[in-house]
């Protein structure tokens, strides 16, 4: 086992530099450690050279695994806010940014393998419940996505079947989409479901995502950005999908007398 020396770090207010006295371990405590109070209250710490890796190394594992403990078999899910008891807010705009961006990484790979060259203007879809943390959720992927190099476009309030169909009905066709919704769960909670036009992703597909995106959580230091290059573009999608269904229902029922109204008459 390597020796582990012990150098004192007296550190300052004011975002100072710490100063180290002479060790073996000078340079490697110097890279690794940086200290920033804003109290005016000088603080003096012990530091082992040797655990100040492992230190680092606890820290990162524990915020990668905040962003794997969201994933909930082939969806993403969390507390999106305050208000359950003994559960804290874990499905963060942070959070949901990097596993959009993730996402449109995976789909821009996805695609160059399948088409075997490379790939651009890609496209992807959004759509959301009524859920109240929505809106701010929504912009964290957009800038996850638009991080990612694709072109989003918003489907505003939609179902989930929605979403898969505007990955195939023309002439939107995107290719690929992200519904936004926890399902039957609180209020407080929200996720993420993932379409590609083969439909949804498997378990396997989404914990690669979640895995991707939780390298990028535990380095990233910015917050999510409000300014995008490349925003949104809202579409009427729903209008379109819902005649697509209502001409599916005339068709198929293909009443003799009101062709147009096939339901008529029922409740």
């Amino acid at each position: 086992m390597a020796a582990t020396s012990t150098s004192l770090i007296p550190l300052r207010g004011h975002g100072r530099k710490a100063s180290f006295s002479s060790s073996p371990a000078k340079t490697a405590l110097k890279k690794a450690l940086r200290f920033s109070f804003s109290s005016r209250s000088s603080v003096v710490i012990c530091v082992k050279s040797s655990g100040a890796v492992k230190y680092n190394e606890v820290v990162v594992d524990e915020e990668m695994d905040k962003i794997r403990r969201l994933q909930n078999g082939s969806d993403v899910r969390g507390v999106a806010l305050e208000g359950e008891k003994g559960r804290t807010v874990d499905l963060t705009p942070p959070a949901v940014e990097a596993i959009a961006e993730s996402f449109g990484e995976w789909i821009i790979k996805a695609l160059q393998k399948e088409r075997g060259r490379p790939v651009e203007d890609v496209t992807v879809s959004l759509g959301k419940d009524p859920r109240i943390s929505g809106a701010s959720l929504s912009v964290a992927v957009f800038a996850g996505l638009a991080r990612a190099g694709c072109l989003t476009f918003d489907l505003g309030l939609a179902t989930t079947p929605a979403c898969f169909m505007s990955t195939l009905l023309p002439p939107f066709a995107y290719d690929a989409s992200i519904m936004m919704t926890a399902s039957h769960l609180p209020y407080t909670r929200n996720g993420l479901k993932f379409f590609t036009k083969k439909g949804g992703l498997t378990s396997p597909e989404v914990e690669e995502i979640c895995d991707k995106a939780a390298h990028k959580y535990a380095n990233r230091l910015t917050k999510v950005s409000t300014m995008l290059n490349s925003p949104p573009k809202k579409v009427d999608f729903m209008r379109a999908y819902a005649k697509h269904l209502r001409d599916i229902i005339k068709e198929r029922v293909n009443h003799p007398i009101h062709y147009d109204t096939p339901l008529k008459g029922f409740q």
